[in-house]
C-alpha cells in the first residue's frame, strides 16, 4: 500500500489549494453554501457524482457499480469516510496569509478533513475497479454544533446503499508527536458525550447603593458557578473523566444597577451513561438550591447532545494494522500522549448505527513550533499531513474491502 502513499504525496499541492480554498471562506453550522459548492464542484471534476444529503451535506459514492443496492448486490460491502466542514465563529490571528477574515476560522481542522477527503476521492477513483465493493464519502457540516451527522443520518446517509462500517479523521496540532504520526485509539470510549446547559437565574433589581432591597442575581450566578464545581472534585470519582464547563456568565449593564437576572451557560463531558444522568441532576438540584439559598429562582434548560463515541475496537485493531502497512516506517500508535481527550464528536451517531472507529492525525508538532490548541485563534496546522491524511482515508479503506473480498497480499 506505499503506492497509494506516494500517488497521494504527488497530490499534495492539489490538496493544498483545496485546503486553503476552505480555509479562506469558513462558514459555520449547517449553513455552508460556499464550502459546499466548492466540495461539489471538485467531486464532479473527478467524475463523480455526488447528491445533497440534509443542509449543506453532501454524499459520493466510488466504485460498487454507482447508487443503488443494500449493501449486499451488486454495490458490494460499503464502508463510509466521514470528512466535516464546519469552522467556528472565532475571529482568526494566524496570521497566515490565506486566513479567513469574515470572522469565522477553521480553528479545528475541519477544511483540512475535507481537503484530504477530496484527495482521497481521486485516488479511489483512480483505483475503482480495484475496490470490489463501494466508498461512500460523506461531507458534513454542523460538527461543533453536534448536530450535523444526526442529520444526515435522518436523511439517509447510511442508506442507498447501506453502510457496513464507517472511519472518520481528525487532524491534532499543538501535541508533541511529528506530523504524520497517526493514532488509533483501541479504548471502547474514544470521545465523550457532550450535554449543554442555561440556567436563567430570577432575582429583584434595585440601586446598586441598596443591595438588601434587592435580590442580586449576579451574586448568585457567582456562588452557582462555583458550587457546580463541586460535581467534578467532591462527587464523581477520580477515576470517571468528567468535565462541566460554565463558558459563558451574562447579567447587568450598568456600575450603579443590580439587575433583574443574569444567565450562566456551558457544557458536560462524561462517558458512561450513569455519569451522565448523574451530573444532570445534580447540576439541576446545585443551580436550584444555591438560586433559593440567597432570595432567587433558577430556571435550568438541559440539552442532550451527542453520545459518547463507542468505536468498535475489532475496526479499531484493523485499521490499526492498515495504516501501518499504508504508512510504511511512520508512527501509528494506540493512544494521545497526555490526559485523556474530553472533547466530543458528533460521529459517535454514526458510532451508535454502524461499526465505527477514529484516526487521528497529527498535524503541528508542539516542539516545532505549533504551540496553539485546537479552538483557539492563533492556532497553524502543519499542511506537510495534507498528502498522508489523504493516503490514510483512501488507503484503509481499499484494505477493509479487500479483506472482505478474501483478498491478501501474500
Amino acid at each position: 500500500m506505499s503506492l497509494i502513499l506516494e500517488e497521494a504525496r504527488q497530490l499534495q499541492e492539489e490538496i493544498r489549494r483545496h485546503r486553503r480554498f476552505l480555509h479562506a471562506h469558513a462558514e459555520i453550522d449547517l449553513d455552508l453554501p460556499e464550502t459546499s459548492a466548492y466540495v461539489r464542484g471538485q467531486l464532479e471534476a473527478m467524475g463523480c457524482e455526488p447528491t445533497s444529503c440534509g443542509r449543506s451535506g453532501l454524499v459520493a459514492t466510488i466504485g460498487g457499480g454507482g447508487k443503488g443496492g443494500d449493501g449486499d448486490g451488486d454495490v458490494g460491502k460499503v464502508i463510509l469516510l466521514r470528512a466535516d466542514m464546519d469552522a467556528l465563529p472565532v475571529v482568526e490571528e494566524s496570521g497566515l496569509e490565506f486566513r479567513s477574515e469574515n470572522g469565522r476560522a477553521h480553528a479545528c481542522g475541519h477544511d483540512l478533513h475535507t481537503a484530504m477527503l477530496l484527495g482521497a476521492a481521486r485516488l479511489l477513483k483512480r483505483h475503482e475497479s480495484e475496490l470490489g465493493g463501494t466508498v461512500k464519502l460523506m461531507f458534513q457540516p454542523g460538527e461543533e454544533t453536534a448536530h450535523g451527522a444526526e442529520s444526515m443520518i435522518e436523511a439517509g446517509v447510511l442508506e442507498n446503499p447501506r453502510v457496513d462500517a464507517a472511519i472518520m479523521l481528525h487532524v491534532f496540532s499543538g501535541i508533541p508527536l511529528a506530523t504524520g504520526t497517526f493514532i488509533v485509539p483501541q479504548d471502547r470510549y474514544i470521545a465523550p458525550a457532550c450535554d449543554t446547559f442555561e440556567i436563567v437565574i430570577q432575582g429583584k433589581g434595585g440601586h446598586g447603593a441598596m443591595p438588601s432591597l434587592s435580590v442580586d442575581p449576579l451574586n448568585i450566578a457567582a456562588h452557582t458557578h462555583i458550587a457546580l464545581q463541586a460535581i467534578n472534585s467532591r462527587e464523581v470519582g477520580a477515576s470517571e473523566p468528567v468535565v462541566l464547563t460554565v463558558g459563558y456568565m451574562r447579567g447587568g449593564a450598568a456600575h450603579n444597577v443590580i439587575p433583574d437576572t443574569a444567565v450562566l451557560g456551558g457544557s458536560v463531558r462524561t462517558f458512561g451513561p450513569g455519569d451522565r444522568d448523574f451530573v444532570q441532576k445534580r447540576l439541576e438540584e446545585i443551580a436550584t438550591a444555591q438560586a433559593r439559598c440567597f432570595r432567587g429562582e433558577a430556571t435550568i434548560a438541559y440539552r442532550r447532545g451527542s453520545p459518547a463515541f463507542a468505536s468498535d475496537q475489532a475496526l479499531s485493531k484493523e485499521v490499526h494494522g492498515s495504516l501501518a502497512k499504508i504508512l510504511g516506517g511512520r508512527s501509528v500508535l494506540t493512544g494521545i500522549p497526555g490526559p485523556r481527550m474530553m472533547g466530543s464528536e458528533d460521529f459517535a451517531f454514526i458510532a451508535e448505527k454502524v461499526p465505527s472507529t477514529m484516526m487521528a492525525l497529527a498535524a503541528g508538532d508542539a516542539r516545532a513550533g505549533y504551540t496553539f490548541p485546537q479552538h483557539h485563534p492563533k492556532i497553524r496546522f502543519d499542511e506537510e499531513a495534507l498528502h498522508v491524511g489523504a493516503a490514510a482515508y483512501a488507503g484503509a479503506a481499499m484494505e477493509w474491502l479487500k479483506t472482505r473480498n478474501g483478498v491478501t497480499d501474500d
